[in-house]
């Protein structure tokens, strides 16, 4: 038999959603069959697969111990190297971070690419503020994505209550995302769009539809117009490559965007600027009416600036 006494990060989820992460080889037929059988009890007792786990719970698996390891994910070399992300606010709650353009948010692949989700893992194993060894299914979490060649700001949530009220309130609109970018052509007044966007999922490329797709809202505002216009984005909602794709629609594509961009475009600002990435910043966070243990972070804000080489492009092309 093996005992499992839950904390405050396991606290409050599903036991079958527990069980799926600490048994990550296993499916859910495996955790349900357990369950029923009584292999997996809580406090002694049967429980179905929707109870909710409460802070010193103690869950009970008559399972042997090679069913155990056989399912289990095994340790995880959570510490990757020596690279630390660039902090720009923290507190024991939540962590902010500047996430420079060519960069993943996370790894998506089998094979490990440096990424935002284990440079703040391995920084704050070494600060003490995640043990893993002592975890049972917690691990910290980035709650917003950005693409691999948009830098700015990344939101981790440091512990599970943390992680939950977070992506609650993004979905709920108070956590406002605002974006700088550069585009191709002048952009004369301020405008609203509210478009659908439908995925590809073999070319992972999105389109604008008339009648298919998830619905998108984005504000934009013109801080430099000409040739090339500078913009402030406010993302309402967030779905995938939404900025690039809207903007891309309208006849305005971001400078150096490969996927969506214009190729000419992205050519004479390698050739000019060496410029590699896609100007696109994720540069101010906004907390409205946060809940509960995050009401702290309500009306605050978190800015960074744009990176040396996008300011000098600016310079170049608007002057002073």
């Amino acid at each position: 038999m093996q005992t499992i006494l839950i904390n405050k990060n396991d606290a409050g989820q599903r036991i079958d959603r527990f069980l799926k992460k600490y048994f990550e080889k296993s499916n859910l037929s495996f955790i349900y069959k357990n369950l029923r059988k009584k292999n997996i009890v809580v406090n002694g007792k049967k429980v179905i697969p929707e109870f909710v786990l409460n802070e010193g719970d103690k869950i009970e698996m008559y399972l042997s111990d090679e069913t155990i390891k056989k399912f289990q994910a095994g340790e995880k070399n959570l510490k990757r190297g020596k690279n630390y992300p660039m902090v720009i606010y923290e507190d024991e709650n939540i962590i902010l971070m500047n996430k420079p353009s060519g960069i993943l948010s996370h790894n998506d692949s089998k094979e490990f690419e440096k990424n935002m989700v284990d440079m703040m893992i391995d920084y704050l194993i070494v600060k003490g503020d995640y043990i893993p060894r002592i975890e049972n299914s917690f691990r910290p979490a980035i709650c917003n994505r950005l693409d691999r060649n948009t830098s700015g700001i990344i939101i981790g949530a440091k512990n599970a209550n943390s992680l939950r009220i977070l992506n609650d309130s993004i979905r709920n609109h108070r956590v406002d995302k605002f974006y700088t970018t550069l585009v191709l052509g002048e952009v004369k007044n301020d405008f609203e769009d509210v478009s659908k966007l439908l995925k590809d999922e073999k070319t992972n490329k999105v389109r604008v539809s008339k009648t298919e797709g998830k619905e998108s809202i984005t504000e934009f505002k013109v801080i430099k117009s000409g040739e090339y216009s500078l913009l402030s984005v406010k993302l309402i909602t967030g779905r995938t490559h939404q900025i690039r794709t809207v903007l891309k629609s309208k006849g305005f594509p971001i400078v150096g965007d490969m996927k969506y961009g214009e190729e000419r475009v992205n050519r004479r600002f390698m050739e000019k600027y060496g410029y590699k990435s896609q100007f696109l910043h994720n540069n101010k966070i906004v907390f409205k009416d946060m809940p509960a243990e995050l009401n702290y972070l309500s009306d605050k804000e978190f800015e960074v600036k744009l990176p040396e080489k996008e300011e000098r492009i600016l310079k170049d092309i608007f002057g002073e």
